[in-house]
């Protein structure tokens, strides 16, 4: 089965002289670039930095954090600053809908530039709001197999000196680390990673979960595709086992794609099983409505938000839903001029809230 997971994976940043990271939300919700999707990816420009003048308790879009929220909410992100600019423009009913989605909890996405000062600041005006920051660590070598996303740390040792620089970073405050997006599912299809490749590339991902998980508060997920990503569940678990999720907290399923959350459940549930009863969470932001259906992965029409971020998911075995990719950012050019992957797309963003239940 063709592979077709939606991209919106958005990596940051670090602005030339400036403190401050890009935008939110790979692509899939932030910043530059665009991520995964399943070997789908693209890239994008940095948007606006994810992190606030010190001393600052809000941003232009003037957001909270609302009670009963455990994860999160950036004022900076791109659609935070979207609305923002459209009550500049005098157009308050966009900006109300675009709330929607300004005023959940999205993930950071970290890539090659930047990572370990956005980790820092991120996290850090995340323990100061007394909420846990989301991050998305995106620089595995052969990224994306040279699609849209393609990039990457250059070897094996700059990898391993990144990843080193975000545990680092992150300290002693509490963080979710969602590692690596497809760069396990990679392994098992037709991208190419194979043999030598696919074994240092299991051994970073190791390297990844142990020396994220010598910070005491951060918990670290594998990504593990997809429920229509083709893949034998004994097959896959062995590649995770191979890639460190025994040290790990579990599995991420869905990112950046559309599956409704029963059929995810499902596929995690089954996974889970085969790697000793291992949890998981679940990308809600765009499935809503699930998939479109057949290889409609790139910005298709009609989706909806989905489940808000949430640890209290009610389902045994899943620790949270996720807003992994960040709604509104494009998953790319799609073959139609769209926008590259990670940028903010005001109307497909408007799209999505509006068709949420």
């Amino acid at each position: 089965m063709a592979i077709r997971r939606a991209v919106g994976a958005a990596l940051v940043v670090l602005l030339a002289g400036a403190t401050g990271c890009s935008g939110s939300n790979g692509g899939s919700n932030g910043g530059s670039s665009g991520g995964s999707s399943g070997g789908r990816g693209g890239t994008a420009p940095a948007a606006a930095p994810d992190v606030a003048t010190p001393g600052r308790a809000t941003g232009p879009a003037g957001l909270a954090q609302l009670s009963g929220q455990a994860f999160y909410v950036s004022d900076q992100t791109n659609a935070a600053r979207q609305v923002a600019a459209l009550r500049g423009q005098g157009r308050p009913a966009e900006a109300d809908t675009l709330l929607r989605i300004a005023a959940q909890p999205s993930s950071q996405w970290l890539g090659e530039q930047g990572a370990k000062e956005i980790a820092e600041q991120v996290s850090r005006r995340a323990a100061e709001a007394d909420r846990t920051a989301v991050f998305v660590a995106y620089n595995i070598p052969h990224r994306d197999c040279g699609l849209y996303s393609a990039g990457g740390a250059a070897d094996a040792a700059s990898y391993r000196a990144w990843i080193s620089g975000v545990a680092e970073a992150l300290g002693d405050r509490r963080a979710w680390v969602v590692l690596e997006p497809d760069a396990v599912a990679h392994t098992l299809d037709t991208c190419g990673i194979k043999g030598d490749l696919a074994a240092e590339r299991y051994g970073l991902l190791a390297f990844a979960v142990q020396e994220l998980k010598k910070r005491p508060q951060v918990r670290v997920y594998l990504d593990a595709g997809n429920p229509g990503w083709a893949q034998d569940p004994a097959e896959l678990s062995t590649a995770l086992r191979k890639s460190g999720i025994a040290a790990a907290d579990g599995f991420a399923v869905n990112v950046a794609n559309f599956y409704d959350t029963d059929r995810n459940a499902a596929y995690g549930g089954r996974l889970s099983a085969a790697l000793g009863g291992k949890h998981f969470v679940i990308d809600t932001s765009r499935n809503g409505n699930g998939p479109l259906g057949g290889d409609a992965w790139c910005n298709p029409p009609g989706r909806a938000l989905g489940e808000r971020p949430t640890a209290d998911t009610g389902r045994p075995g899943v620790d949270a839903y996720l807003w992994i990719k960040n709604p509104g950012e494009s998953d790319g050019e799609c073959g139609r001029g769209e926008p590259r992957a990670g940028e903010f797309w005001l109307p497909y963003a408007l799209g999505l809230a509006q068709a949420a239940r």
